[in-house]
Order: structure tokens, then C-alpha cells, then sequence
């Protein structure tokens, strides 16, 4: 049974968009968000720099936004991913959060898509298609936020077609699934403050995501992969630096292991 309608119309919800050294994406992600069928009640940039181009990037659109957009940054001091989350999910006044990362741009309904399928007790996952690489410069330079089907720039091109109505092939999980990515995901604010956020030990590329949900799992909450909605385009990047991999699966192991619920 979907959220009730009162708490549908009453709830406050927030988008979470993580961005490092890359105002010029930020930028067009946020002119998709102005785009977006349902309305917000806070936008969220959670910088892991401290960078100038992206504070002036945060201020034209705090004149387009007024008080709803909010900017929360750190020094570069290396891949602190789940530490600047923290701080701006901690301070975000919604109920509901939505998170992408800085290299995603939004479907128009991709807001519309996570509030209409929000439910207690549930986190929600979603769909990425992604923009290939050799066209992403293209993309950022004609500032595109629209695609389809038939977009000769994107892979996955299935991922496009948006249903809600079949969503409910999906099934509920009660583990966290193979297709969970960390750039398309929403939760309600409580839970994630009942599991003490983020493990801001995850220092590097990976698992502080897919730890986050584990430990949702361990709490009880479960998860709903949502499917023909909620769809964010992924421009397509070298990979990141991957050094820490290891001691961050060390450490997802062990959340596994001990069925860590806290940070």
C-alpha cells in the first residue's frame, strides 16, 4: 500500500546532490531541477571540496531557488564522501530525502517518481542510463538535460521508458540488491538518523552506499527497487581512484558479519 495521501501532501522533502570539482554538470543538473514536475522543499549540494567555481555555481541558483537551496562544503583532503554527506543530511529540515550524485542528471519526473512511490519502513533504488563518454563533453557544452529512447548518446537505452504502472513487478527486499547504486536512492530522514547516518570511516572510492543499506536492513527497513521511473542519466567517466577499495569492503564485511545497525 503506497504512503497515505495525507502524509503524501504534508511530508517535506529534500534532494541530496553530492558534487566534487565539477560546477560546470552541477550546473545543468540544477536546470533540470528547476525543471522537475513536483515541487521541493529543500535542494542539498554536498561539496567534498571547498572549490570556488562551485560556491558561485551555488549562488546564481540560490537567487533562482530563494531560501530553499543550501550549500555544505569541505576541505579536499582526499575522497570524504560520507563525511560532507553527513554534515548536510544531518542539517536538512525534511522528512524524505533524495540523493544523486553530481555526474546524474534527473528525468523531469524523477522527483515526482520517488515521492509518489515512498513508503514507511522502505528505502527506494532506482533506474541509471547512461550517456556514453566520448559524447559527455557534448552533453555538458549544449547544456542537454533532455533524452529518450532514441537518444543516440546513451547505452541502456530500455532504462529510458518510464511505466510507473508496472512497478509493481518489482518486489520488496528484504537484502540489499545487486542493482542498488548510491546515485539514485531515497530514504526517510528518521531511519537514516536511527542508523547514525553515514560511517564516516569509509575514506575512498566505495561501500559507503551499499553499507548505508545494509545496516537500513539490519534495522528492519527494507528495500523496493524502483523500476520504469525515477531515472537519472549517468555521464560516463574514467573510473575513480579505487586504492581504498579494499579496506572499505574489509570494513562492509564486517557490518555484514556483526549485522552492525549504528555508525
Amino acid at each position: 500500500m503506497l504512503i497515505s495521501l495525507y502524509l503524501l501532501i504534508t511530508m517535506k522533502v529534500a534532494l541530496l546532490i553530492s558534487t566534487y570539482k565539477s560546477p560546470m554538470v552541477l550546473d545543468i543538473i540544477l536546470e533540470s531541477v528547476i525543471g522537475q514536475t513536483k515541487y521541493l522543499d529543500e535542494i542539498i549540494i554536498a561539496e567534498d571540496d571547498d572549490s570556488k567555481n562551485t560556491y558561485e555555481c551555488f549562488l546564481k541558483w540560490k537567487r533562482k531557488f530563494k531560501n530553499k537551496i543550501f550549500h555544505y562544503q569541505q576541505k579536499d583532503l582526499g575522497f570524504r564522501k560520507s563525511l560532507i554527506l553527513n554534515k548536510a543530511l544531518f542539517s536538512s529540515k525534511s522528512d524524505y530525502i533524495i540523493q544523486i550524485d553530481g555526474d546524474c542528471i534527473p528525468d523531469s519526473n524523477f522527483i515526482h517518481d520517488h515521492i509518489s512511490n515512498a513508503k514507511k519502513g522502505f528505502y527506494l533504488f532506482g533506474t541509471r542510463v547512461h550517456i556514453k563518454k566520448k559524447y559527455v563533453i557534448d552533453v555538458i557544452k549544449n547544456r542537454s538535460i533532455n533524452f529518450s529512447f532514441f537518444s543516440k548518446k546513451i547505452n541502456k537505452r530500455f532504462r529510458t521508458i518510464r511505466a510507473p504502472f508496472l512497478s509493481f513487478l518489482f518486489t520488496e527486499r528484504n537484502k540489499i540488491s545487486s542493482k542498488f547504486r548510491g546515485c539514485n536512492t531515497s530514504f526517510w530522514k528518521k531511519d537514516f538518523i536511527d542508523i547514525n547516518g553515514y560511517d564516516n570511516n569509509f575514506k575512498g572510492w566505495g561501500r559507503e552506499d551499499s553499507d548505508l543499506m545494509i545496516r537500513m536492513h539490519n534495522y528492519g527497513i527494507k528495500g523496493k527497487r524502483l523500476k520504469f521511473a525515477g531515472v537519472v542519466y549517468h555521464l560516463d567517466h574514467d573510473e575513480k581512484d579505487k586504492s581504498n577499495f579494499y579496506k572499505n569492503d574489509l570494513m562492509q564485511k564486517q557490518t555484514i558479519k556483526l549485522n552492525k545497525i549504528k555508525a
